[in-house]
């Protein structure tokens, strides 16, 4: 029998596991390579037989259609750029109210679960097993078709005090204007919150030194209603109020909230706040038992126990899936367009792109914005998660 020479090492053979995972890769690299460029030329080749041009030009020619909410100023005869900006904030505006509804309500509903009160503990549990099940559009289509849109007319509208008004147009509440005091009003906002962040440290070490704890809220609270109340009577109002009132068939001035951001505010803040109560309750129940026996041991009362020892120790296993519940509500955001809210789906990869035929620039920038939004959220998420991590010393 032949003998047979062992692989040296570094011998450039098919045989050495070194040299077949070096050309797996390049194959493979190779292969992407070639799908991607016979997608490009495919792609070139389909739109020139069309006669479609492919750029971003599009985006300088007049839209020629009406938007019912815009947060900046729009008429008919602007760009589509301007489209993209009117559709990204909304977008923007209705995913951070979610975020901040939802937070709210899911770490009540989380408390809740974990309640002595037998029947608030029942309640909770109900509210969660029951939305976090149903699908978020079908939310969506509960609160606008069944809900906002039965209210009464605009002529029969609930008043509150003549000042905000409720009917199936929306809510149409006072729109706020800066007036000549607005600098000095928000100067003085700014010191008192400096000054309070101060006391509160100050109070912070006074505690850490010699174990008395002075309440810091007495004084926030007077330099934040003194020192602003007295640069609005020496220097004259901060803010006008334009106040909506009713002018033949619909409400006219002030500042107009349209049922279809109500109606998807209210649904993912509804659905997603059932997971982020679940979430809170894992992470308070993560927290080992000892830690509320040796506070209850110090004589704590149990809110300053949740607050300054279990919430602290709990963030730590919320923030990661906390996390993705925010980017989901981004994401599901995108639902807006079942009900014609218009955002960056409805607006500019929906009516532009059936004016213009730019599918894949439209497309493309929509994408984009999603992928943008979620990784900012995932970075300041992340920041914070590793701020307040343990470190070992």
């Amino acid at each position: 029998m032949p003998h047979r020479r062992p692989n040296v090492k570094g011998e450039l053979s098919f045989s050495n596991p070194a040299v077949r995972a070096w050309l797996f890769q390049i194959l493979a690299v190779a292969a992407v390579i070639g799908i991607a460029v016979y997608l490009i030329h495919n792609t070139i080749t389909n739109l020139s037989s069309r006669g479609i041009t492919s750029g971003f030009a599009f985006l300088d020619r007049g839209a020629g259609f009406g938007i019912v909410q815009h947060l900046i100023d729009y008429q008919q005869g602007d760009t589509y750029g301007r489209v993209f900006l009117v559709g990204l904030l909304n977008t923007l505006l209705v995913s951070a109210l979610c975020i901040v509804f939802a937070s709210l309500l899911g770490f009540f509903l989380g408390l809740a679960r974990l309640s002595d009160n037998w029947l608030l503990r029942k309640l909770s549990t109900v509210y969660i097993e029951t939305f976090r099940n149903i699908p978020p559009l079908l939310q969506i289509f509960f609160w606008y078709f069944a809900v906002l849109r039965n209210l009464p007319g605009p002529r029969q509208a609930v008043s509150a005090f003549d000042l905000a008004f409720l009917s199936n147009r929306g809510l149409y509440i006072p729109s706020p204007a800066l007036g000549e005091g607005a600098l000095p009003f928000l100067l003085a906002v700014i010191i008192a919150l400096v000054v309070s962040a101060g006391v509160f440290r100050f109070n912070k070490n006074h505690q850490m030194k010699t174990g008395q704890l002075r309440r810091t809220w007495p004084v926030a609270l007077m330099l934040l209603i003194g020192l602003p109340l007295a640069a609005h009577v020496m220097f004259g109002a901060a803010l006008h109020w334009d106040v909506p009132e009713l002018r033949g068939f619909n409400f006219r001035g002030g500042m107009a909230l349209i049922p279809e951001l109500a109606a998807l505010t209210l649904a993912l803040s509804v659905y997603t706040s059932a997971f982020i109560a679940e979430i809170i309750r894992a992470g308070i129940q993560s927290v080992p038992y000892g830690q509320h026996e040796a506070a209850r041991s110090l004589g704590l009362p149990n809110p300053v126990t949740l607050r300054q020892v279990i919430i602290p120790q709990a963030m730590r296993v919320i923030i990661p899936p906390l996390t993705s519940q925010y980017l989901n509500i981004v994401k599901n955001s995108s639902l807006a367009a079942a009900i014609g809210y218009p955002d960056m789906v409805s607006l500019f990869a929906g009516t532009v792109l059936n004016q213009t035929g730019q599918a894949i620039e439209t497309i493309a920038i929509t994408m984009s914005v999603y992928l943008i939004i979620s990784l900012s959220i995932s970075l300041l998420m992340n920041l914070y998660n590793r701020h307040i991590a343990l470190v070992e010393r």
